[in-house]
């Protein structure tokens, strides 16, 4: 993100998993290093896991990494809406212009960071801006939009 630095408040994986939808190995964010109203960056290691649950045939492909910015929108929902009593559930609506640099995930050595920008969004609608990284690499990007409490 070319924005100034934000501000660091880090969140670990238990804080993570208590606030998302995502149980167990599903849960694959590691830490949430910081966030504002707009963004969020989040670390993750569990693409080198040979039990991720998104590998198929031993692999994990780039475009799972839609995933990982996923978690990070819905991270970035909780930390926002800690106030409330019940979180609200999101739904991937669509992902657009999606930019694979990197056919795979499982062989990048270092930690992923999950960049996500709130670049719209109304009481139910939102648009995000996403970036998954490595060190100075940029692996994959792209858009979704979510929307939130579907059922209501």
């Amino acid at each position: 993100m070319t924005s100034p630095a934000l501000p660091a408040t880090p969140l670990p994986r238990e804080w993570i998993a208590a606030h998302i939808p995502h149980a167990g190995a599903m849960c694959l964010l590691d830490e949430v290093v910081a966030w504002d109203d707009e963004r969020i960056r989040c670390i993750a290691t569990s693409h080198r896991d040979p039990r991720n649950p998104l590998r198929a045939n031993g692999r994990l492909a780039a475009v799972n990494g839609i995933e990982y910015a996923a978690q990070a929108m819905a991270v970035h929902g909780a930390v926002l809406g800690a106030a409330r009593s019940r979180p609200r559930v999101g739904f991937l609506a669509s992902v657009r212009n999606v930019d694979a640099r990197v056919e795979r995930l499982d062989d990048v050595d270092g930690p992923l960071t999950i960049d996500a920008e709130r670049m719209s969004g109304d009481g139910n609608h939102l648009l995000y801006r996403f970036t998954i990284g490595c060190g100075e690499r940029v692996l994959l990007t792209g858009r979704a939009a979510v929307l939130l409490d579907a059922e209501s």
